[in-house]
């Protein structure tokens, strides 16, 4: 479940980079070049959501399944020791998903509100000349 991990990690600081440079202000022609390509990367980023729910799927079943601890005759202090390494790494595994999920949904509404503010703007402008 490693390389899921790090794909997922890559395409999340892929995502807040595309966030921070659409949120930066004063790029001015740089930004259509850069709303046109993030256009066309939002449906493959899309891929990220059943991705992230099978991930989070896997890490349930590996939460359900795990071996219990609580009595401390049935478990040796290694076994104590992985588990507590297990449930930190799976909510790691967590917050990474979670912050995938909201990365890509503030990638998506930052995106569609840059493009009907430009649309916008382009209205104002052809309003302007026509008086």
């Amino acid at each position: 479940m490693a390389i899921e991990i790090v794909v997922l990690a890559y395409a999340t600081g892929a995502e807040a980079i595309m966030v921070l440079l659409l949120t930066i202000p004063g790029l001015g022609p740089l930004r259509t070049g850069l709303i046109a390509v993030i256009r066309n990367l939002l449906k493959p980023f899309l891929s990220i959501v059943p991705f992230s729910l099978f991930l989070f799927m896997d890490i349930y079943w590996k939460y359900e399944n795990r071996l219990d601890c609580e009595s401390s005759n049935t478990c040796t202090p290694n076994d104590h020791l992985r588990q507590q390494k297990a449930i930190m790494k799976s909510q790691r595994n967590m917050l990474l998903i979670i912050t995938a999920l909201v990365f890509y949904w503030m990638l998506f509404s930052v995106t569609r509100m840059v493009i009907t503010i430009d649309q916008l703007n382009a209205r104002i402008e052809k309003l302007k000349n026509r008086d």
